[in-house]
């Protein structure tokens, strides 16, 4: 799994830390390099949960990434059925590549991804 960590400008941060986590494989942890770039080794779930810390937030943010070639898992989760449109739902579907896949966790702006809040288990 890889991705960048890009600003609401579109442009990358530089010290941001992922970290994701599900049940079957733990959690994997990786800082962000001058593009924003990240990249993790984890087992395929049904998603990951997704943890980002960096300067500027006063607290983590939360997340999930799904997985974009499995289109039957994802329509029954009920989290991604609870968000507002597709164009929501996007921001969390990672894409195959030959590598893996990836998905660009955007902090604010057009396409920011879906952050949860976790008081409230709601977006």
């Amino acid at each position: 799994m890889s991705g960048r960590v890009l600003d609401g400008a579109g442009e990358p941060v530089p010290d941001a830390l992922v970290e994701t986590w599900h049940p079957d494989a733990g959690f994997g942890r990786c800082p962000t390099d001058d593009g924003g770039r990240w990249e993790i080794v984890t087992r395929k779930a049904p998603h990951l949960a997704v943890s980002l810390f960096c300067r500027g937030l006063l607290d983590r943010v939360v997340t999930r990434i799904y997985f974009g070639d499995e289109d039957e898992e994802n329509a029954r989760d009920p989290v991604l059925r609870a968000l507002p449109d597709d164009a929501a739902r996007a921001t969390l579907i990672a894409q195959p590549t030959d590598g893996g896949y990836t998905l660009d966790l955007v902090l604010q702006g057009e396409r920011e991804t879906v952050f949860f809040d976790l008081r409230t288990h709601s977006r």
